[in-house]
């Protein structure tokens, strides 16, 4: 039975325990054998840190929520999460909900976006430019990873079309 790790910031809602378990479910009911971070022995943040650090190591897999998650971006750790994996040569399924382009999703949580004739490019209101691949997550993500709009089952789904079929 491959084995995936659940990356996202669901460990932080208050109903993280209950969120796992539904995310465990599904991974078990699909084949899969789940490696969760919220299986943490001891909550200290290098305990956590080395934990899930090593889950990543033993996954075939990671499935990665990356849905904004306090503001436009994908959670911190979960992108580390998914450089890590990435960096050692597993697969990784990205799941969002909302899959718009970059451009839109930073002008959804920040307001408008501007074209800058001068520069070629999108620009927020702070006059940053806005990555404008017609990706929905920065390249850095979408381009390593596999992407698809749902949860869980979805991401599973694709994991499992990617190996099985």
């Amino acid at each position: 039975m491959k084995k995936v790790y659940l990356a996202g910031p669901d460990v932080f809602a208050s109903d993280a325990a209950e969120r796992a378990e539904q995310h465990k479910s599904l991974c078990r009911m699909h084949g899969f054998e789940p490696l969760h971070p919220v299986d943490q022995v001891e909550p200290t943040a290098q305990s956590i840190y080395q934990h899930n650090v090593e889950l990543i190591q033993q996954a075939d897999a990671v499935i990665a929520n990356a849905n904004p998650f306090r503001g436009a971006e994908p959670d911190s750790g979960t992108v580390f999460e998914i450089g890590y994996a990435v960096a050692l040569g597993k697969p990784v399924v990205i799941y969002i909900q909302e899959p718009l382009t970059t451009v839109k999703t930073v002008e959804k949580f920040y307001g408008p976006v501007y074209y800058d004739q001068v520069r070629e490019q999108w620009v927020d209101q702070s006059g940053y430019m806005v990555e404008d691949f017609n990706l929905p997550l920065n390249l850095m993500l979408s381009i390593p990873c596999e992407v698809v709009s749902g949860g869980v089952l979805e991401a599973l789904l694709a994991l499992q079309k990617k190996w099985y079929d």
